[in-house]
């Protein structure tokens, strides 16, 4: 396939998933919401008008499109995106998802990096109809913090049902 990165690239998506911060990346480790040996979730730093707080998957390894994703990473990607989905409905309240992928100039791919997007959807939002507009690291912090908590809650309600009881024996 086709590389449509220019020669000098820096990736700001691996860059987010290795942990580096700087002055020109806008994504910050705050706005990861989920992260594991495959994929990291995060924040969107672009925003929809009426879908705020919409989350970014990508793969860990860098992949700059669907053409050169391995399938261990598909099986990842879709399975956090399962999740995710679930996590915006319960903590955004919101009426809907959507996701969506974009591949090459001509697909509106415009990060270099394979990523998948989900939105959370409200009756009549009009996501295709608006404008983008960018968002301030404040600003992603509560969207961030609440879907941690929610994921981090999980882990941990997760822990407890999957622990052992012991059976009471009468004697």
């Amino acid at each position: 396939m086709v590389s449509h990165k220019p020669s000098d690239y820096n990736c700001p998506f691996c860059q987010v998933v290795k942990g580096i911060e700087g002055d020109k990346l806008e994504t910050r480790q705050d706005d990861i919401v989920h992260r594991n040996d495959y994929v990291t979730a995060f924040i969107a730093s672009s925003w929809w008008p009426n879908n705020k707080g919409h989350v970014l998957i990508v793969p860990n390894e860098h992949f700059e499109n669907i053409y050169e994703l391995l399938d261990e990473y598909i099986y990842q990607i879709h399975r956090l995106e399962k999740q995710i989905a679930i996590a915006l409905k319960k903590v955004y309240q919101c009426d809907g998802v959507s996701s969506r992928q974009h591949n090459e100039p001509a697909g509106d791919q415009d990060v270099w990096h394979y990523h998948l997007h989900v939105f959370p959807r409200y009756d009549n939002d009009n996501l295709y109809a608006c404008t983008r507009m960018d968002s301030s690291a404040d600003q992603r912090k509560k969207y961030s913090k609440r879907l941690r908590d929610y994921f981090n809650t999980e882990r941990l309600a997760k822990y407890h049902s999957s622990t052992l009881a012991i059976p009471h024996i009468e004697i």
